[in-house]
């Protein structure tokens, strides 16, 4: 039986560790034909919650959600708007019901969120990091 030396075990969980973190990453995303460059999280959570039509530099945002009770939603709702999908939805019951607003568009996932993104530049929206390609821009790393 071979034994593995303490500090190598603890480097080979180290790097694992790291690469399940980063596989989990949510970056927002623009066209890669977009002028908008980046965008801060509270940029990000009002133009997904309904409270800026537009980016900072003036042109239509229109925001593009992964489906209802998806992993990517989740996580993007709790880090970028502090919502629960508790709080999310009667959020939105809210808006929708005072006439103030309609929630964004939900797609199938990291695929049609990127090609459809991708098409159009005033689509935003947030996919896994590992699914970006050159066809959009990373605006903001979700942490």
């Amino acid at each position: 039986m071979t034994l593995i030396p303490t500090r190598l075990l603890g480097a080979i969980l180290l790097a694992f560790c790291a690469g399940l973190a980063q596989a989990g990453e949510l970056v927002v995303i623009v066209s890669a034909h977009s002028p908008v460059e980046a965008l801060r999280p509270d940029q990000v959570a009002a133009i997904f919650l309904g409270q800026a039509p537009r980016f900072p530099n003036g042109a239509l945002a229109t925001p593009l959600d992964q489906p209802i009770a998806s992993k990517e939603r989740d996580q993007f709702y709790a880090r970028v708007a502090g919502k629960t999908p508790a709080l999310l939805k009667a959020y939105w019951s809210k808006m929708v019901f005072t006439g103030r607003g309609q929630p964004p568009r939900d797609l199938a996932g990291n695929a049609e969120v990127r090609k459809a993104v991708a098409d159009d530049p005033a689509l935003v929206g947030y996919i896994e990091r590992e699914a970006l390609d050159p066809s959009v821009r990373q605006v903001l790393l979700v942490h």
